[in-house]
C-alpha cells in the first residue's frame, strides 16, 4: 500500500511539472525584474533588467515595487523618446501594451487587423452610432478598403480605447457597431485628445499595409486624424 501511494505521488508531481513545462514551451513571454520605478499621470516608467541586460520601459500607469517580476511579449522601441513630464530624455525605450505576473500565452490578432500592439481581444462593443452626414461607416471603410485608400474620409464612432503620445501621436480606436466580417475596431492616429465613451467625428486619411516597424502593422489604418464636431455620453 506504501509503494502504491508513493508511486502515485510521484506520477502526480512528475504530471505537475509536465504540463509547467508544456506551459513555459507554448509561451513565447519573455521575463524582467524592475529595479527603478518612476511614475507619471498615464504612465509608469521602469528600469528593468532581462537577462543580464538592462533598459526601460514604458507602461500605462500601474502601482509596482522594485524588485517585482514580470512577463512581456513584444513592444514598441522608441529611441530619443521625450517624456515632458519627467523632463526626461530616453536614449532607448520599449512602450509594452501589457505586462503579467504569469507568463502570457499566445493571443489571436485582433479584428481591427493589428498584429502586435494589442493582447487582449475585448470584442466589439454594444453600440450603435448613426453615420455623420457626409460620412461612412466602419463595415463600409472596410469593405471599400482598396476605394478609400489614400483619400479622406469622415468617420464617427465611441471612443473604445485611447493610448496616448506614443510615437508623438495618440492612438483612438472606435467603433459604431457596424462590421464587415470580423472587423468592427478602427484604428486612428490623431494629434488630438479625446476621452473614452464619447462619440466623435474624425477625418482622416485611410492608409492600408501601414507597418511602423518593431512588428507593429494595420491592415488598415486612418492617419492625421482631426476632430470634428464631438458629443460625449
Amino acid at each position: 500500500m506504501i509503494m502504491v501511494l508513493g508511486l502515485a505521488l510521484l506520477t502526480s508531481c512528475n504530471s505537475g511539472s509536465n504540463q509547467t513545462e508544456q506551459s513555459n514551451k507554448n509561451t513565447s513571454s519573455r521575463h524582467f525584474e524592475v529595479k527603478e520605478i518612476l511614475q507619471t499621470s498615464g504612465y509608469t516608467y521602469l528600469f528593468v533588467e532581462e537577462k543580464s541586460q538592462e533598459y526601460w520601459m514604458a507602461v500605462s500607469r500601474m502601482d509596482v515595487k522594485v524588485g517585482d517580476d514580470f512577463y512581456y511579449e513584444s513592444g514598441l522601441e522608441m529611441l530619443d523618446f521625450n517624456s515632458k513630464e519627467l523632463d526626461r530624455t530616453f536614449d532607448r525605450i520599449l512602450f509594452v501594451d501589457k505586462i503579467s505576473t504569469v507568463p502570457i500565452l499566445p493571443q489571436k490578432k485582433k479584428s481591427s487587423g493589428m498584429t502586435v500592439i494589442e493582447k487582449e481581444d475585448k470584442g466589439a462593443k454594444n453600440v450603435s452610432v448613426e453615420p455623420a452626414e457626409g460620412g461612412i461607416t466602419i463595415a463600409e471603410l472596410y469593405k471599400n478598403r482598396t476605394q478609400y485608400n489614400g483619400k479622406r474620409v469622415l468617420i464617427k464612432g465611441q471612443v473604445v480605447k485611447v493610448n496616448s503620445k506614443i510615437m508623438g501621436k495618440n492612438w483612438v480606436h472606435l467603433q459604431d457597431g457596424t462590421k464587415d466580417g470580423d472587423n468592427f475596431d478602427l484604428t486612428l492616429t490623431t494629434q488630438e485628445e479625446v476621452q473614452l465613451d464619447q462619440v466623435v467625428t474624425f477625418e482622416g486619411t485611410v492608409t492600408l499595409n501601414k507597418d511602423f516597424g518593431s512588428g507593429y502593422s494595420y491592415e488598415l489604418i486612418v492617419e492625421e486624424a482631426t476632430l470634428r464636431n464631438n458629443t460625449s455620453i
